[in-house]
């Protein structure tokens, strides 16, 4: 059986970006039932344009139709059994965090979200509508699933043997992988410098309130953010899967703002803001910001790096630990949220351990291999790549791997998961084996050649034959 678990999983990440292909399908009929639920046509013809685009140049498998229908039936089944026998639910918000979480996935992934609706032919409301019964039955199969293997685990015995299992060409090959930790400074900038930058923004939230200037347009051509040019400064905010993401000043000043309104200026880490409310659905908000950060000089530098030439020797000679004095002495508001770590990135998503290729700070790609474990860096000035920020930190190398072939010393934790979800997904593979034949399901007699499907069909036909002969008698 192929790996369905990972499927449902992946569906929840699935965007239609064949608009104009889907608008092709007219042609539509209920292919497969089970319980009192459908599939259509439509639904297999999309998944089959999904699989395709996904394979690039690759050829699909035989009877790939038959695996999309079964993977759609087995869905259907958990969501059902969820549902109707083991009482699960899905909150709303449940489901429109979901959603979210995918406008703001794949918004990324195109860029804007007016790129991600000209791609898909439809706005994301229009979005929403489509997809949101098909995000509830995909949560509510997730949750059983968790059901069922809830009380699943994996002894050290197993996950050696799972091991053992694993061909020995095809071992992954990792390069180093690195744990660091950092805590950062930032000089404090001369206080006229600060005072003229915020006459400046005063200024231009003024005029934008008397109509006499735009606020898209300020941002393009003043904002020190980097994407403010190409963004016009605007940017979509959620005040819960933001939090450690963005400075906490920033947002709790946003969500204070109504409609069109513009705030007053605005401290945060980074440093001074204002910022207009565009529109704003629950916790999420699409907002304009312009952002001026004011210049330092090397004398305000020299004076911060002396501060933390203080902090090296307390660090390297043992007086305090890395912990202590993160707490006490890091000005990094959102590095609270994990303790100072330095995150990779890999295909989108943020990542530690982390390879040096993975990381965007390139200054810490050339100092991280010359660093041994357990060891302090000498304090360093960097400037922020997201925000061109000048700070000051220090590097705490907490651990790292040298290349090499997976193994168990090295990569217990990794090979550990693995040998767990592959025994939970045997473990629901047995459920979807003992429970198919609890559901009623028909397929369409065009899929015939379908065998497992074929046999699902038998089953449920010889059952309400044997109940007729029954009733009968």
């Amino acid at each position: 059986m192929k790996k369905y678990i990972l499927k449902i999983f992946l569906v929840l990440f699935t965007v239609p970006v064949f608009a104009q292909e889907q608008n092709k399908v007219v042609v539509n009929k209920i292919i497969a039932q089970i319980g009192d639920e459908i599939i259509l046509k439509s639904d297999i013809d999309n998944d089959l344009l999904q699989m395709k685009y996904q394979a690039g140049n690759q050829a699909l498998p035989a009877n790939i139709d038959c695996e999309s229908i079964k993977q759609q039936i087995i869905l259907k089944a958990l969501a059902l059994q969820a549902q109707r026998v083991d009482s699960l639910t899905v909150s709303d918000d449940e489901v429109e965090n979901n959603f979210q979480n995918r406008v703001r996935y794949f918004t990324s992934q195109y860029g804007s979200k007016d790129a991600l609706e000209k791609a898909m032919g439809k706005t994301v409301d229009q979005w929403r509508h489509e997809v949101i019964p098909s995000l509830k039955e995909n949560l509510l199969a997730q949750k059983e699933q968790t059901q069922i293997t809830q009380n699943v685990n994996v002894t050290p015995a197993e996950v050696q043997a799972y091991f053992n299992t694993i061909p020995k060409d095809s071992l992954a090959y990792y390069e180093s992988q690195y744990q660091a930790s950092q805590i950062v400074m930032y000089p404090v900038p001369n206080q006229e410098v600060v005072d003229n930058l915020k006459k400046q923004l005063d200024d231009w939230k003024k005029q934008v309130e008397a109509g006499k200037a735009n606020f898209a347009e300020l941002a393009k051509n003043n904002s020190d953010e980097p994407a403010a040019k190409q963004t016009f400064g605007q940017m979509t905010i959620n005040r819960e899967d933001d939090k450690g993401r963005l400075d906490p000043d920033f947002m709790k000043a946003a969500f204070l703002l109504r409609e069109g309104q513009i705030s007053p200026i605005v401290k945060s880490q980074f440093g001074y803001h204002i910022i207009q409310m565009v529109s704003r659905v629950g916790n999420e908000a699409i907002v304009r910001h312009i952002i001026k950060i004011p210049p330092v000089t090397d004398v305000e530098i020299k004076g911060t790096i002396s501060r933390m030439d203080s902090l090296h020797e307390l660090l390297s000679s043992n007086k305090i630990d890395f912990n202590q004095a993160f707490n006490l002495y890091n000005e990094d508001k959102n590095a609270k949220f994990n303790a100072g770590a330095v995150i990779g990135m890999a295909n989108g998503y943020p990542v530690t351990p982390f390879a040096l290729d993975q990381l965007q700070d390139k200054d810490l790609v050339n100092l991280l291999p010359k660093m041994k474990d357990g060891e302090y860096s000498d304090p360093q000035v960097f400037t922020d790549p997201s925000t061109q920020k000048v700070g000051t930190r220090i590097i705490y190398l907490r651990s790292h791997t040298l290349p090499h072939r997976e193994n168990m010393q090295d990569d217990y934790d990794k090979i550990a998961a693995d040998a767990l979800a592959a025994k939970k997904q045997k473990v629901t593979e047995d459920w979807i084996t003992n429970h198919m034949q609890d559901f009623y399901i028909t397929i369409d007699p065009s899929y015939g050649h379908c065998i497992e499907l074929a046999k699902w069909n038998k089953n449920s036909t010889d059952r309400v034959q044997h109940f007729s002969a029954s009733n009968v008698k």
